[in-house]
């Protein structure tokens, strides 16, 4: 059984290095998108944010994705899964502020009014 823990461990880190990966590759490619026309005198900032946003969005949920496993997999007290439960809940939060930051809505509101 120490073995499978010592290979879930190798995968949880994985899994965090690539949320890492895709928030810092995410970051340079949208400042780079954003740098090159501004060159030229163009300003894309709103793109700017919405890529970056896009990037920490997607890196903030596999992040999550690598807690919930390393938690599970472990030997799962109370003090383990309240700290889960905190990390989820602020990852929770930035990611549903960034989204109304990008969006300028909340998620669960319906893109077409008629739905």
């Amino acid at each position: 059984m120490e073995i499978v823990r010592t290979y879930i461990e190798y995968v949880v880190a994985i899994i965090e290095a690539i949320g890492v990966m895709i928030i810092s590759v995410g970051a340079a490619i949208a400042l780079v998108r954003y740098l090159l026309p501004m060159m030229t005198g163009k300003k894309y900032y709103k793109e700017l944010r919405q890529d970056l946003g896009k990037a920490i969005l997607l890196g903030l949920e596999i992040l999550v994705a690598a807690d919930i496993i390393a938690t599970v997999s472990t030997k799962p007290d109370l003090q383990g899964v309240l700290i889960l439960g905190m990390i989820i809940l602020i990852r929770t939060f930035l990611s549903i502020s960034l989204q109304v930051e990008l969006e300028g809505k909340f998620p669960w509101k319906n893109k077409d009014p008629e739905l």
